[in-house]
C-alpha cells in the first residue's frame, strides 16, 4: 500500500506533452517548467504537463479579449445554435471523456460517465440562453417614459477549477458565461488536463470562433496572474477552503467578481425510524464513491439514539463486499486515490483517529492490493467526537466518521456549530421531521433521504459559511447573474406629432 509514485513511464510507453490550448489551437509550453501527471491506478507518469508562466497567461488573455467584442454582438440565435453542437459532440464523445477522467482521476467508469452526464446539464441549460438573458420593462411608468432592464456580459472571464471533477466543474462555468455573451479563460488541475483539453477541443470544433474558449495549465503562478491581471473580469474557483479564501481575496482587491466554492464537511443524520438498509447503502456510496474525493461526500454520519448501532453494523457488512480496483475495471466499485502523496496523508488521519479514542471498525490501511498504484481501503470509525482532528479536518477521502447523539436537537446543533455548510442529510420516515430539518440544517443544499444532493442544472450550488466565498453560488440561474451585470433604462418618446431630429436615415429605412 506504500509505494511511492514512480517518475519514470511504463517500459515501452510514452510520455504524453499536454499543451495548452489557445486563440484555436493547441499551443506547447514555452516556459521550459512542466508537472508529471500519473495514472492512480498504475502509479506510472503517462503524461507531462506544461506549465505556464505569466507571458503565456498573458496570451490567453489576450486572445479571449480581442474575440470578445465581435462574441458579444453575436446573435443569440447563433449563440445557442453553437451551444448545441457543442452539447452533442460532448454526448458523442462521453466515453473518451470518461476514459481520460479514469486514466488520471482513478474513478470507475460509471463515476466518470455519471460526472459526463451532470456537465451535459449545464451545458443543455446553457442551450437556453435566449430564455435566461430576458430582461424587464415597465411601459409609462411615467408620463410618456419606459423603464427596462437588460443583462450585460462582462468581458474576459476566468475558471480556476479542481482535481476531482475535471470535466464537470469546467462545464459548471464556461458554458453560462459564454453563452452570455463573455469569452473565458479556463485554468484546470494539473493532476488530470486532459479531459478539459478534450471539451476545449471539442468545443472549437463545434465551431466556436477563436479566443473564446482559451485553457492554460498552470499552477500558482498562472492562478496568481489570473487573478490580477486587469483584462480578467470575474473569477470561479472550485477548491479546498484555504485556496478559495485566497482566491476570493487576491480577486476582489483586485476589482473583481468572485465566486470561490470551498471546502466542506457533509453530515447525514440518520434517525430511529429510518429505512437502515436505505440508509447504510447511502452512506456507502456517499463516502467511498470516488474515493471520498468529492465535496459533497458524506464525511459523518450522525446516528440519533438507538440507530447508531444497527447504522454502524449495517455499514461495516457492506464495506467487506465493496469491489476496490482499477477503475477501467467494470466489476470496481472504487478506484484509487488520485496521488500517492494524498493517499497517505488520508492514512494517516486512520491513525489519528485511533490515537485520539476513535473506533476504528472497518481500517483501511488492512487493505492490500497489487502493483503500484495509489489504492487504500475504506475506513469506517464509530464513536467519533466533535473535537476529535478526524471530525474537525476535511480529509476528502474514504473515511466515514459515525458520531453518537441522543436527540435530533444535538443532531442539529452539531451541523449548526461546525465551520462548513455545504451540504447535509436526513433519513427518517417520518415527513414531519423531514419537513423541519429542511428548515433547521445550516447548509445551502439538503436532501431529504438522499444522501448527495447536489441540484440539477436548472438550479445552482453552493453551500454557505466556510463552504463558499464571493457574489453568487455557481451554475444555474446565479450562474447567469454572476456572468452578467445589469443595466436599467430609463426612455421618454417625444410626442409624435412634434418635431422629430433628422438622423439621416432614409425614409423608407
Amino acid at each position: 500500500m506504500r509505494a511511492v509514485a514512480s517518475e519514470a513511464p511504463v517500459s515501452g510507453a510514452s510520455v504524453e506533452e499536454i499543451p495548452h490550448l489557445i486563440d484555436g489551437g493547441l499551443r506547447p509550453g514555452t516556459s521550459g517548467r512542466t508537472s508529471p501527471v500519473f495514472d492512480p491506478a498504475t502509479g506510472r507518469r503517462t503524461g507531462r504537463l506544461s506549465l505556464a508562466d505569466v507571458a503565456e497567461v498573458d496570451a490567453a488573455v489576450e486572445s479571449s479579449r480581442a474575440a470578445f467584442e465581435a462574441w458579444r454582438e453575436t446573435s443569440l440565435a447563433r449563440r445557442t445554435k453553437l451551444m448545441f453542437r457543442f452539447r452533442e459532440l460532448v454526448d458523442d464523445n462521453a466515453e473518451e471523456i470518461a476514459r481520460r477522467l479514469t486514466a488520471e482521476h482513478g474513478k470507475v467508469l460509471s463515476d466518470a460517465l455519471g460526472e459526463v452526464a451532470r456537465g451535459l446539464e449545464n451545458i443543455e441549460f446553457a442551450c437556453g440562453l435566449a430564455e435566461h438573458l430576458k430582461g424587464t420593462y415597465n411601459e409609462r411608468a411615467s408620463s410618456g417614459v419606459d423603464v427596462y432592464s437588460v443583462r450585460r456580459p462582462l468581458g474576459v472571464v476566468a475558471g480556476i477549477t479542481p482535481f476531482n471533477f475535471p470535466a464537470m466543474v469546467p462545464l459548471w462555468m464556461f458554458p453560462n458565461a459564454i453563452a452570455c455573451g463573455n469569452t473565458f479563460v479556463l485554468k484546470p488541475s494539473e493532476r488530470d488536463p486532459s479531459a478539459p483539453n478534450l471539451l476545449a477541443e471539442l468545443f472549437q470544433e463545434a465551431g466556436f470562433p477563436p479566443g473564446v474558449l482559451n485553457v492554460v495549465h498552470g499552477d500558482k503562478v498562472a492562478v496568481d496572474r489570473l487573478l490580477e491581471h486587469p483584462d480578467v473580469q470575474a473569477v470561479s474557483f472550485v477548491g479546498s477552503t484555504p485556496i478559495a479564501r485566497y482566491v476570493y481575496e487576491t480577486a476582489s482587491a483586485n476589482g473583481k467578481r468572485v465566486q470561490a466554492l470551498a471546502g466542506a464537511k457533509n453530515h447525514m443524520v440518520v434517525l430511529p425510524d429510518a429505512d437502515i438498509d436505505l440508509a447504510a447503502d447511502s452512506a456507502v456510496s456517499a463516502a467511498y464513491g470516488s474515493a471520498g474525493e468529492r465535496c459533497m461526500a458524506i464525511s459523518v454520519a450522525v446516528a440519533v439514539g438507538e440507530a447508531g448501532d444497527a447504522l454502524v453494523g449495517a455499514i461495516r457488512e457492506r464495506t467487506s463486499a465493496l469491489r476496490i480496483g482499477p477503475g477501467v475495471d467494470p466489476d470496481s466499485e472504487m478506484g484509487p486515490l488520485v496521488t500517492a502523496e494524498h493517499r497517505d496523508r488520508v492514512a494517516e488521519y486512520v491513525a489519528i483517529g485511533a490515537d485520539e479514542g476513535a473506533t476504528v471498525v472497518v481500517d483501511g490501511r488492512d487493505a492490500e492490493f497489487d502493483g503500484e498504484g495509489f489504492f487504500l481501503g475504506v475506513t469506517l470509525l464509530d464513536h467519533v467526537t466533535p473535537d476529535m482532528t478526524v471530525y474537525k479536518d476535511e480529509i476528502f477521502g474514504p473515511v466515514l466518521s459515525v458520531v453518537r447523539v441522543d436527540t435530533y436537537r444535538e443532531a442539529v446543533d452539531l451541523l449548526a456549530s461546525n465551520r462548513w455548510g455545504n451540504g447535509a442529510a436526513i433519513f427518517t420516515r417520518d415527513g414531519g421531521a423531514a419537513r423541519r430539518f429542511q428548515e433547521d440544517a445550516d447548509a445551502g443544499m439538503v436532501g431529504i433521504n438522499v444522501p448527495i444532493p447536489v441540484p440539477v442544472g436548472y438550479h445552482s450550488f453552493g453551500g454557505w459559511k466556510d463552504s463558499a466565498f464571493g457574489d453568487t453560488t455557481i451554475y444555474g440561474p446565479e450562474g447567469i447573474h454572476f456572468y452578467t451585470r445589469p443595466k436599467v433604462l430609463t426612455a421618454r418618446w417625444p410626442d409624435p406629432s412634434g418635431s422629430r431630429v433628422d438622423l439621416g436615415f432614409p425614409t423608407n429605412r
